[in-house]
């Protein structure tokens, strides 16, 4: 465990009740499972309510779409989405023959996990303390048959706690992460936190998104801003990260999350949500170390 003065690569994190350095042999195997995985990318967001989830998700359809070999890892405890918006919440997991556990496939090939699926029903509150927080999110890194792929997309909680330090504790040299606001100055702060808390643990920050950009008229597609604009692009800039770009409200996002149909798979039925999320993908991919 961390100690008051320990440090993470390389710089000063504050006592943690869950973080702490792994055993060389553990460590060992977490990077021998982990070898066949290009990319991994943290989706992470400085408060919760900002659609972070619903863009990771996204985000794994999308680039598997491409024909990438994709996992997405549902690491949210306390809010374990993934599951409905996928449409597999109650499928049951299973292990293989050396006990590593096997995560279920949507579609044709992404590979998910996500602690939803060790819950007996969706209501069940996950009332963890941050050993335990910290020994499942291990686990799901460590023992579990995730294979070759070319990116593994982690939802992490949101914040900079136990959870989201875990997760980028544990991973060796991910790709970066991405970071989802709103526009909002309260959601723009907690952001900021993000972007600092990525700094100290010497993490590339791929870029930010702003969700919930303004409203798309479902009727005549217009898009009207609800809040006021271009408050995420003056902070990216202010902060020296890259702006990806800015997903406005749509109901179809909501139905289909819902629905367990990523909006990215509604083929013909294009709108100015699907075409900035195209923008951000391809963005995204293109990322090799810092630029884009």
């Amino acid at each position: 465990m961390f100690g008051k003065k320990e440090k993470a690569n390389g710089n000063d994190v504050k006592e943690s009740g869950s973080s702490k350095p792994q055993p060389a042999n553990e460590q060992e195997e977490l990077r021998n499972n982990l070898a066949g995985v290009r990319k991994k990318i943290v989706v992470l967001s400085g408060k919760g309510g900002v659609g972070k989830s619903t863009v990771a998700v996204n985000l794994a359809v999308a680039i598997a779409k491409t024909g990438a070999r994709v996992g997405l890892l549902d690491v949210d405890v306390h809010g374990p989405s993934v599951p409905t918006m996928l449409g597999l919440q109650g499928e049951p997991l299973s292990a293989d023959s050396s006990g590593k556990i096997i995560p279920l496939v949507y579609g044709d090939s992404l590979k998910v996990l996500s602690v939803g699926f060790m819950l007996q029903n969706k209501e069940d509150a996950v009332i963890w303390r941050g050993p335990l927080k910290y020994g499942i999110i291990k686990q799901f890194l460590k023992d579990v048959v995730w294979g070759e792929l070319d990116y593994l997309i982690i939802d992490s909680p949101p914040g900079t706690g136990d959870e989201p330090l875990s997760v980028c504790q544990l991973i060796e040299n991910p790709e970066g992460a991405v970071i989802v606001t709103t526009p909002q100055d309260v959601a723009l702060i907690d952001v900021m936190k993000s972007i600092s808390f990525c700094r100290q643990l010497n993490m590339p920050v791929i870029g930010v998104i702003e969700n919930m950009s303004g409203f798309t008229c479902p009727h005549c597609g217009t898009t009207i801003g609800i809040f006021k604009g271009g408050g995420a692009l003056k902070m990216t800039v202010d902060m020296r990260v890259p702006f990806l770009g800015s997903i406005p409200i749509e109901s179809r996002i909501a139905i289909r999350s819902d629905e367990g149909r990523p909006f990215v798979t509604d083929g013909e039925e294009r709108s100015a949500a699907n075409g900035a999320f195209d923008d951000i993908v391809g963005k995204i991919m293109k990322y090799d170390g810092g630029k884009i």
